[in-house]
């Protein structure tokens, strides 16, 4: 607990303040200080008197954003003034005007792209979070540090984050992972991204992120004493040959350990690159590259034995967001594989501080971009320039397409086609031109012919194969990635669509005279949103394809056919029903009466407790799993805390987020997924049914196998009663002989 002591508060304020001068005191005129003295003491004066969640003076979050920038990132005075300042306009009673005038028109330019949207918004089809996120991307088009700022804030908002309610930890921590880790990583800020991604698994995950936490700490010892003798015969090379160098040993960050863990289905000591050995050289920038590879050289001689699979040549063509080093896997002497990376100080700045690093080295203003990441920009302002695309739209496509590592694709003339990892074919024919993209209907790639939805690789040649019968279909935005294709194919859909708008609102007419209802806009809005059709080109569409009924529109506007109609319920099981006996209920009663029906196995917490809950299908959440729920329009769905699909929820509708926690001593199944991966063998399917129903008491809802040249791949439905119950039984699979590996899904 924080203890309020005024007058040290004073002294660590002035002591802060003055390591802040002295950061920036190597490039900074007098003047410079002068104007970050000023900026102190307006920020002082506006956030006096208040205190953050922590208890400490808030006045400390804005000297914290503003020594990271400086230190970690190595800014100048401009971006310390905005950090001191960023949450002035927002907070306090100061206005742009008064920064305008008080410090200069780009001090507040800054400061604006800094400053959240206020507002009210229509919380059930817009977001306020990518709302902001969107006018930060907008802000940054002017001057790249409003984002380097604001991810330099995000930074400490997360390291402080403990002091948070539950549900505000998952909203900032989803909003994390989802926009601004990927967003740190495409600007080349690997420090920053890393510890952005670890902290928000911190909450999203505890469990697991606590798991990998202790077994690093148990594996310290023997991980220093292999590490030291396997690198002590490169130093000493290294120095033999007159190198000037640090040699130092990366653990992979405990995100990264997760994923390979639940997306391989292997074991932490498994995995082979829990840390990479690092050597930095310090050499003239001319011969860098040449020095790197002399390098490798030289440790090949050492390690003769090499993963070739495994090397990454980023020297040669170095990354998107600027990343350049030479990375490979050899074998130590006890047969371990370990991974080495290879690097100039200067590439080893640019890699820890990414685009703050350019300023320095290739003398690009500061708030400027270099060519790479102009090119990146240009494409974020594409986006931005779609009028038709929404905020919600605009985050999608920007998660989908400018925070991945790009591949190079070329056409059958040799144009160079950039495109986002995971693109297909339709994403390369409508990045080249978008009738071509209309008209795709496959393609040859390396001269072999493709479907559609074929993904790219690297260096792939593609020559599109069109028809003049061939259109884009809806389910084609399942797989395309770019915004090109998306956009295109939205486009097309909703210009054909608009040929069935006369049929439609005839359709709908009819229908709303025969329940008697007004065909008026407000009813027409309702409707659109009951159906989740926003846009009305689409609502006309439907009803003229008979796929809005008159039961629809009836059940929209609460007009029933008849008493013994069971549609509703059909459509929608958590509808209030009729009861016989008493006449009609409202919704409350009648969610009072499902829950008194039905055992209630999930506590919801924020006055949220009488509403009706689902456990979501997409993660199958069981009692021992994090939880969070969130809010449907007549219930409360519960997800796994480490579900993608609430992660992605969460980040954009935080205001949908209610805490969960599984009710304790009751006893209800739940359906439960495994994978199983194996050697094929007689007897192998009896043992492993044998294993689960002897003495365990679990259904098995369903089992599916697959066998091909001596190996098996196998999913299995069992309904189990908590996580404890469940991680037993993939223990006790994993014993069976053959079993190579064993995962929840």
């Amino acid at each position: 607990m924080y203890i309020v002591d005024e007058e040290f508060e004073k002294k660590e304020i002035l002591k802060r303040y003055k390591n802040l001068i002295k950061l920036i005191s190597s490039t900074a005129t007098r003047e410079d200080k002068r104007q970050v003295r000023r900026a102190f003491t307006v920020a002082v004066k506006a956030h006096g008197g208040v205190r953050r969640k922590t208890g400490e003076p808030y006045i400390y979050h804005p000297m914290e954003v503003a020594r990271i920038a400086a230190e970690d990132l190595g800014l100048g005075p401009t971006a310390i003034i905005c950090a001191l300042l960023h949450d002035v306009v927002e907070d306090t009673e100061y206005t742009l005007e008064d920064i305008r005038n008080i410090f200069d028109d780009r001090v507040a330019q800054i400061i604006d792209g800094l400053t959240k949207i206020e507002g009210v918004f229509d919380y059930a089809t817009n977001s306020i979070q990518a709302e902001n996120f969107k006018k930060l991307l907008t802000a940054m088009g002017d001057d790249v540090r409003v984002i380097l700022l604001k991810l330099c804030d995000r930074l400490h908002n997360m390291r402080t984050l403990d002091s948070m309610r539950e549900d505000k930890q998952l909203k900032i921590a989803s909003e994390t992972r989802m926009l601004y880790v990927p967003l740190a990583h495409r600007l080349g800020l690997y420090q920053i991204k890393s510890e952005l991604e670890d902290l928000a698994t911190q909450y999203i995950n505890p469990k697991g992120y606590k798991e990998i936490v202790d077994k690093l700490k148990d594996s310290e010892q023997e991980r220093e004493a292999f590490i030291k003798a396997f690198a002590d015969p490169i130093k000493q090379e290294l120095t033999n040959k007159g190198y000037k160098y640090t040699c130092t040993a990366r653990v992979k960050s405990i995100t990264s350990i997760l994923g390979k863990i639940e997306n391989k289905g292997i074991e932490f000591d498994e995995i082979y690159d829990i840390f990479a050995i690092r050597v930095v050289l310090d050499v003239p920038a001319d011969i860098e590259k040449e020095s790197c590879f002399a390098v490798y050289s030289l440790i090949n001689t050492i390690y003769k034995e090499q993963k070739h699979d495994r090397l990454r040549d980023w020297l040669s063509k170095p990354k998107s967001n600027g990343y350049e080093a030479l990375h490979f896997t050899v074998q130590a002497n006890n047969g371990k594989w370990v991974e080495i990376q290879i690097r100039s100080q200067r590439m080893d700045e640019v890699a820890e501080k990414g685009l703050a690093a350019h300023y320095k080295y290739k003398e690009v203003k500061e708030g400027e971009l270099d060519e790479n990441l102009d090119n990146w920009l240009s494409k974020v302002r594409e986006l931005l320039d779609n009028q038709s695309s929404n905020a919600i739209d605009f985050v999608n496509d920007f998660t989908l397409n400018l925070v991945t590592d790009e591949i190079t694709t070329f056409t059958p003339k040799g144009k160079v086609i950039m495109l986002p990892k995971g693109a297909t074919v339709l994403d390369f024919a409508f990045n080249v031109h978008t009738q071509l993209g209309i008209n795709c209907m496959g393609a040859k790639v390396n001269y072999k012919v493709v479907t559609l939805d074929h993904r790219l690789k690297p260096s792939d040649q593609v020559e599109i194969i069109t028809s003049t019968i061939s259109f884009p279909k809806e389910e084609y935005l399942s797989f395309v990635k770019t915004s090109k294709a998306i956009q295109g194919i939205k486009n097309y859909i909703r210009d054909y669509r608009r040929g069935f708008t006369d049929q439609g609102t005839k359709k709908l007419k009819e229908i709303f005279s025969t329940i008697g209802i007004d065909y008026n806009q407000e009813n027409l809005d309702k409707l659109s949103k009951y159906v989740g059709l926003p846009q009305s080109v689409d609502l006309f569409y439907k009803a003229a394809k008979l796929e809005i009924t008159e039961e629809d529109v009836r059940h929209c506007f609460d007009r029933k056919k008849s008493k013994n109609s069971t549609w509703m319920f059909l459509r929608n099981p958590f509808a209030p029903k009729k009861d016989k006996k008493e006449g009609h209920l409202t919704l409350k009663e009648e969610i009072e009466r499902q829950i008194e029906r039905n055992p209630e196995q999930v506590v919801i917490k924020q006055n949220m407790e009488k509403l009706k809950y689902i456990t979501a299908p997409c993660c199958r959440p069981v009692p021992g799993d994090d939880i969070v729920g969130l809010i449907r329009e007549n219930s409360i769905e519960v997800h796994r805390t480490t579900c993608n699909k609430a992660i992605d929820e969460m980040s954009k509708f935080g205001h949908r987020i209610i805490k969960a926690k599984w009710r304790e001593n009751e006893k209800i199944t739940f359906l439960a997924g495994i994978k199983m991966k194996g050697i094929d063998r007689r007897g192998l399917l009896q043992e492993l049914t044998g294993v689960i129903s002897d003495g365990w008491n679990i259904n098995i809802r369903g089992l599916a196998m697959e066998s091909s040249e001596g190996l098996f791949e196998g999913t299995m439905m069992v309904y189990i009663y908590d996580t404890e119950q469940l991680n037993r039984l993939i223990k006790n699979i994993e014993n069976i002989e053959g079993i190579e590996s064993v995962r929840r899904i």
